[in-house]
């Protein structure tokens, strides 16, 4: 639909922009980047016509754009610009009517149903119909910015042009111009091209982005191939941090300080958990890196307070997670700071041990209820029953993201070694039982001192967490068993 070739232009006898060449199908959603000076709109002002080209060309539908009228090229282009000068104050009903002036024959004497239904159903779209009598420089610069995005849509160009059209919104009036900008390019088969700072923001709804800098293409593709660590800090000249959207596969990143982590030095202890019947606690006086799966904050974060909680055999709770909740804050704490486990078996058999080692040292600390043994490669023969061992490695030390994942994978392993020499059993099915129906682990690191890349057994780390927890869970079965015995 729109197609640039080798474009070059600028101001005067500088050229801004030099050698671009992309080009978007209709339907489609293409987001420019790049830092302040980049281009950026330089680019968008040489596409719409507002500066000439210096060489190249650009076209609509295999047509050059100079071979289009004024309001011919209206009709197929809309416009947003970053900024809007006011010669005199309109209505917001006004504004957005003044997208309709391609469609006219003269200054809209040939208003139409079809001019009325284009405007009625932009003023919906930006959920700005309620300030239809209003003067829009009584407006605020977000109220105002989706009124603007209203008149683009009302000109029902096929192409859109934005130069920043988040700017002065909240996120969730970022959230749902953005949304009806994309569902406006399916439904109509828009062609959009729009200019972000956000990276984010363009990663999540473009499908394509272009990377510029110095007016020259960095990179151009999809989100994935295009927001790299790599490019984004050579680009940007800032240290960032790529990790995958929660919800959709594109790539979202995280702006890494350029100041040290403002902490004091710290070092986990074993002497510093208490084991008691009701729970293991362990509170750090700095938050802790860490990737679990338990009841309170699965997943990754930085915690200060673990807890590990006894729950009679019996616990049957609707919604354990609120439940856990009002729990934590009984004792004082703060639920969005603390990772919260459950087991049936007496905390005040947790086996708690430090191990030392060149890098530092870990803490591990283990409790096994074995009841309910479960032979993961059988589990499709049985029902589920609950049965829990709950595994912490907590480490002193910096670990990646690569080692937090192989510390559970080698954890893991070796608490199926323990119970395998332990003999435990499948009920069941009477096979060698690899864990329980409800096994939990936890893996935290201070994020302090050497830098452990990874987490197998090949390391000393992973050496150190295999035996330690071996050991651990061995000893933890024993208690068990004593306990049932008594």
């Amino acid at each position: 639909m729109l197609k640039i070739t080798e474009l070059v232009g600028g101001y005067g006898d500088k050229n801004i922009v030099d050698d671009v060449s992309f080009q978007v199908s209709k339907g489609s959603m293409l987001g420019i980047l790049g830092p302040n000076g980049s281009g950026k709109s330089t680019m968008m002002k040489l596409i719409s016509g507002v500066l000439p080209l210096k060489s190249g060309k650009i076209e609509i539908k295999e047509k050059s754009i100079t071979d289009f009228g004024a309001k011919e090229l209206a009709r197929q282009m809309a416009v947003l610009p970053q900024l809007h000068a006011h010669a005199f104050a309109h209505t917001v009903r006004e504004t957005v009517s003044l997208g309709r002036y391609p469609h006219q024959s003269g200054w809209f004497s040939s208003w139409s149903e079809e001019d009325e239904t284009a405007v009625t159903e932009a003023m919906r779209l930006m959920n700005i119909t309620h300030y239809e009598h209003t003067q829009i420089d009584r407006l605020s610069g977000g109220e105002q910015q989706r009124v603007f995005v209203a008149q683009a849509l009302a000109q029902n160009a096929k192409i859109l042009l934005l130069d920043e059209p988040t700017n002065h919104l909240d996120i969730n009036h970022q959230k749902e111009l953005l949304d009806t900008i994309k569902k406006q390019a399916i439904e109509k088969e828009l062609t959009v091209v729009s200019i972000f700072h956000d990276i984010n923001i363009a990663s999540m709804y473009c499908d394509q982005l272009l990377l510029l800098d110095h007016g020259k293409i960095i990179r151009m593709g999809e989100p994935h191939e295009v927001v790299r660590e790599q490019d984004i800090e050579a680009v940007y000249r800032t240290r960032v941090s790529n990790h995958p959207h929660p919800e959709l596969p594109k790539p979202q990143v995280t702006l890494l300080p350029g100041i040290k982590r403002q902490t004091e030095e710290w070092e986990i202890r074993a002497e510093d958990f208490a084991v008691s019947p009701n729970m293991v606690l362990y509170q750090s006086e700095v938050p802790l890196k860490t990737v679990s799966s338990a009841v309170i904050n699965a997943g990754a974060g930085w915690f200060r307070t673990f807890i590990n909680r006894h729950v009679d055999m019996n616990y049957n709770i609707d919604d354990s997670l609120i439940e856990m909740t009002g729990f934590i804050e009984e004792l004082g704490f703060k639920p969005t700071d603390t990772v919260g486990m459950m087991t049936a078996v007496q905390t005040q058999d947790a086996i708690v041990k430090e191990y030392e080692a060149s890098f530092g040292s870990i803490v591990i600390a283990v409790t096994a209820g074995i009841g309910n043994a479960v032979d993961v490669s059988k589990a499709l023969e049985r029902a589920v029953q609950v049965g829990t061992i709950n595994t912490w490695i907590m480490v002193n030390g910096k670990l990646s993201d690569e080692a937090f994942i192989q510390a559970m994978i080698t954890a893991t392993e070796a608490k199926t070694k323990a119970l395998h020499l332990e003999g435990v059993m499948d009920p069941l099915t009477n096979t060698l039982a690899t864990g329980t129906s409800t096994d939990s682990c936890l893996v935290a690191a201070t994020q302090q001192g050497e830098h452990l890349p990874y987490a197998g057994p090949i390391t000393e780390l992973g050496k150190l967490i295999g035996a330690g927890v071996f050991e651990c869970t061995v000893e933890a079965i024993g208690l068990y068993r004593e306990a049932k015995k008594a």
